[in-house]
């Protein structure tokens, strides 16, 4: 999404702990302000909704694309990286959808996209705390979305399916590249530029790939005893 902002010339500020990352955004694109935070931290959260919320240099779209997922049986998983990716996943994403909107409605324009997940939809055994964090992630967008008609602000969660990131490294799940067939695979670009453009249509979804717009329609229609027995014959080894 940076890069597709900064192709256009728009002025960007781009947060991360990794500030090599950052500089080398800003080298390529002179709309780039750099802002080196950790999510996951207090102070981290804290500058970065203070940038969201400085009205004398305001923000029009905030994107809260931080995140990352755990994958292995439940209860032998470590219980502080639990409690950081809720952390991260829910609770810096509420605090700073909280600080945009606080200053979007009053100001009657702007534009949220929080990055959820087609997992969102259905349980997922073995991520069941990223499914878990992602189907609050999309259920509180939606009620914003609905709790910012009419003002001007448009609230969109962007649910992408499987796309080729790092994800995958940062969450063990490396044998997904083997385990599922290439037409599942959705490209970073092609995501970035379905959320960037049905957050500025207004949309309350945006579900990236015809394949995944119809899993997300069959999943409202599935009884969930079959869902969920479904979701678990997928991640059985």
């Amino acid at each position: 999404m940076a890069e597709l902002l900064g192709e256009a010339d728009i002025p960007t500020v781009v947060v991360a702990r990794r500030r090599d990352r950052l500089q080398e955004l800003a080298n390529r694109f002179t709309s780039v302000e750099v802002l080196v935070a950790d999510l996951g931290t207090t102070d981290g959260l804290a500058a970065v909704a203070a940038r969201v919320a400085d009205s004398a240099n305001p923000i029009d779209l905030l994107v809260n694309n931080a995140g990352f997922g755990t994958s292995g049986s439940f209860h032998e998983l470590d219980a502080d990286r639990l409690d950081a990716e809720i952390q991260l996943n829910i609770a810096a994403l509420t605090r700073l959808s909280r600080a945009a909107m606080g200053v979007m409605i009053p100001r009657g324009r702007g534009f949220l996209l929080n990055v959820s997940s087609v997992a969102s939809f259905q349980p997922a055994p073995k991520l069941a705390v990223y499914a878990a964090t992602k189907a609050y992630v999309t259920n509180l967008t939606e009620s914003l979305h609905e709790e910012a008609r009419g003002t001007g602000v448009h609230v969109t969660a962007l649910c992408p399916g499987l796309t080729r990131t790092e994800f995958q490294s940062v969450s063990s799940t490396e044998s997904y590249a083997t385990q599922y067939p290439t037409f599942v695979w959705l490209e970073a670009h092609e995501v970035a530029l379905a959320g960037l453009n049905d957050v500025a249509k207004g949309k309350a979804l945006s579900v990236p790939g015809v394949l995944y717009k119809g899993m997300v329609t069959a999943s409202g229609l599935t009884p969930r005893g079959l869902a969920r027995r479904l979701s678990s014959l997928v991640q059985r080894d």
